[in-house]
């Protein structure tokens, strides 16, 4: 199935990320997180990648496994860093081989220490020639692109970044799921931008509940993405009592879904980080 038909239901799509994981432990941990959200029916399931795109096989491996043993129809994420156009190929036709049709392409992050990203060896300068070259080799595959309500962090402006966003889209991208973030004002005026600039694909928003602060501060300053001051002192009002900061980052999560829901966005993808318990805790709450 493409995910796609799903997003464009009436009903919002519920979707979570997992991360492949790296030790026998994780890995029998992540068969038992993805057990205990089954039970919410998510319509996918998307699959990084690791650090510099490595871990593709892993990737690969996670995806036929959740739709093999769990049913739920996968989406694996594809990333320009380190991947030639022949490396890329082969990832394609493995995942076509397993049964895996949805992805998610990405140009990746540069490595830890630079600034600046470098293209492999015949491989991809940005996302949008990556999602030409899926949509060119596998046509019938559906393909989601991300999208950053805040801006991505080394774009000039936030208007040079929805160009690059159409871009992506003229090409043939499917679907938008957007980067982590905690204001909903900061989505709906991307939404409406989007919408502007002549978007017309679904735009999904990412929400993240915050189970650490020393965590959520290290993917915000990644990705550009910023806490609300009221948020990040209710945060730090809490910090070093875990289960407390599990209950804030759960209630914002709630609060962000509920009002996302009520504006009529086309579904709701949570980065689980492997984690089911303050998922399970927004489900337990959230009535769609």
């Amino acid at each position: 199935m493409k995910v796609i038909e799903a997003i464009i239901r009436e009903t919002p799509t519920i979707s979570f990320e997992f991360f492949p994981p790296k030790t026998v432990e994780q890995e029998a941990h992540l068969f038992e997180v993805l057990a205990e959200l089954e039970k919410f029916k998510p319509d996918f399931a998307s699959v990084t990648c690791g650090a510099l795109g490595s871990n593709a096989d892993k990737t690969i491996f996670w995806a036929k496994e959740i739709k093999k043993k769990f049913g739920i129809e996968p989406v694996a994420h594809l990333t320009c860093v380190s991947a030639s156009r022949e490396a890329m190929k082969k990832q394609l036709d493995e995942l076509e081989k397993v049964g895996v049709s949805n992805v998610l392409a990405l140009r990746g992050d540069p490595p830890i220490g630079e600034t600046k990203f470098v293209p492999s060896k015949n491989g991809f300068s940005h996302a949008c020639e990556l999602v030409a070259f899926i949509k060119e080799q596998k046509p019938r595959f559906c393909v989601g692109v991300a999208g950053y309500p805040e801006g991505h962090i080394e774009a000039a402006c936030l208007e040079d970044d929805i160009k690059h966003l159409k871009m992506k889209v003229e090409v043939g991208a499917d679907y938008v799921i957007t980067q982590l973030f905690f204001n909903n004002e900061d989505f709906f005026r991307f939404r409406d931008d989007c919408s502007e600039a002549g978007i017309r694909v679904p735009i999904i928003p990412g929400i993240m509940p915050i189970t650490s602060l020393k965590q959520v501060k290290k993917m915000t300053q990644m990705c550009g993405a910023i806490i609300p001051q009221d948020l990040l002192n209710k945060l730090e009002q809490a910090d070093g009592d875990k289960t407390a900061v599990i209950e804030i980052g759960v209630e914002h999560a709630l609060f962000q879904a509920r009002e996302l829901i009520t504006r009529g966005v086309h579904g709701l993808h949570f980065f689980v980080m492997n984690q089911s318990g303050p998922i399970s805790k927004v489900f337990g709450q959230l009535e769609i």
